[in-house]
């Protein structure tokens, strides 16, 4: 088997939480051959070099630093990424952890070296992006892959499986919740996370609408989202919280509440949850999953975290380096097999074509899309392409004071403000 070379364009939290580890361990299996990490400069990248969990984890594994962590750190280097890909051999990965509004300029620039891409959530902020990022990948056989890891959560595959048996009914009504922590403020999200910018719906209350698209395969046709601004420690607005309202094609609605606010001294890492209600004959149904607590409790000597908690709700489900028969730890959890999903069918793909003619090779790879496409379970432009419909509502109706905004589908998808109409 044939691995690729990875580089990751971003270095904070995601990178240091989630993709790096998950790249190192797909190195070790064989899937990934050289990693390279790219940043606008060299702070995050030598806490990345210097982690002690991450040496002990994946021991003697390092990865190409740009730019070099010599460096000096006030130096910047926001265009040194399209250099990195530029390269690249042909048909590599690039795995996309920037802030979301630079989501598109990097994936263009991915594709347009010949790269399968692998993105964070929401892919991009417009439709229109989405639509023109999935027709140059096809038209190339690139593959796309967008990280809406809750899709992997062994629950969600679960309800997703029970509604299809029919075992819970039409959905009617529900509300989700995913509340990340206050320390967030105190991080890179000052620099980027502005009002004009995004906010805590985009950023995390998409997931959950996709989890109930990815459930129940019902799109949603209205979206208003009001946030509450605040002040970052070096002075800039964002919305701290959002509270949004999805109403779906069947006449069902979904509320969401979000924010940078669970307080760094609780016990759980965030909080967050989903429950749905459904009608059925006579009767009704309910999905309720509560994923910030997951069965486990510990109360450690020292206090651990970013607060210095001692005691914890344990969430073993998303992501946790474990022992493992190898050297060092691995990664486990629907984080980790969500990336892992992503690269190794990019890899499948690669490795799929060996041998064929220019011409054949494109038809199966081709083929090979549209099968992830249908399946739905790895998130695509093409399986997903509602979350950018949603996120692009929600920036027009948060920026208007929660006003509702539509989303009408047919041959030309589009938002408008209702009050426009």
């Amino acid at each position: 088997m044939n691995a690729l070379d990875v580089v990751i364009v971003g270095g904070g939290m995601i990178t240091y939480d989630l993709l790096l580890p998950s790249v190192y361990h797909l190195q070790r299996t064989g899937y990934v051959a050289g990693i390279k990490v790219c940043a606008l400069d060299t702070i995050p990248l030598k806490a990345l070099k210097s982690s002690v969990e991450m040496s002990e984890a994946f021991p003697g594994q390092d990865f190409e630093a740009f730019p070099p962590v010599s460096e000096p750190e006030g130096n910047k280097y926001p265009e040194l990424y399209k250099e990195v890909i530029a390269n690249m051999k042909p048909r590599q990965m690039v795995v996309v952890a920037m802030p979301d509004q630079f989501h598109y300029t990097v994936v263009m620039e991915a594709l347009k070296n010949d790269q399968h891409v692998l993105c964070v959530k929401p892919l991009v902020l417009k439709y229109e992006q989405t639509l023109e990022i999935e027709k140059i990948a096809f038209e190339k056989g690139l593959f796309v892959g967008v990280e809406y890891h809750k899709r992997f959560d062994r629950r969600s595959l679960i309800a997703k499986r029970s509604f299809e048996l029919k075992q819970f009914g039409d959905f009617v009504m529900g509300e989700a919740k995913l509340i990340e922590p206050y320390f967030y403020r105190s991080s890179n999200f000052q620099n980027w996370f502005t009002c004009d910018k995004t906010d805590p719906f985009v950023y995390i209350g998409c997931h959950y609408v996709d989890l109930v698209y990815f459930i129940t395969g019902l799109k949603p046709v209205e979206v208003s989202v009001s946030g509450i601004k605040g002040k970052f420690p070096n002075g800039n607005e964002g919305y701290m919280w959002a509270n949004g309202r999805i109403r779906f094609e069947n006449n069902a609605l979904l509320s969401v509440i979000d924010g940078l606010g669970y307080p760094d001294e609780a016990a759980g890492s965030n909080d967050q949850s989903l429950q749905m209600f459904f009608e059925g004959d006579h009767k009704t149904g309910m999905i309720k999953h509560d994923d910030q607590f997951r069965g486990i409790e510990h109360s450690y000597l020292n206090g651990i975290g970013c607060a210095g908690s001692h005691f914890n709700y344990v969430s073993p489900d998303f992501y946790k380096l474990v022992p493992w028969e190898g050297q060092g730890y691995k990664p486990v959890g629907y984080g980790f097999d969500s990336v892992s999903a992503s690269i190794t069918m990019a890899c499948m793909i690669e490795n799929e074509v060996q041998g064929m003619s220019e011409t054949d090779s494109l038809v199966k790879r081709q083929e090979m899309i549209l099968e992830v496409d249908k399946k739905g379970i790895i998130a695509t432009p093409a399986n997903s392409y509602i979350n950018e419909l949603v996120v692009e509502a929600a920036r027009v109706s948060i920026l208007n004071d929660g006003e509702i905004v539509t989303i009408e589908y047919g041959n030309d998808p589009r938002v408008i403000l209702r009050s426009k109409k």
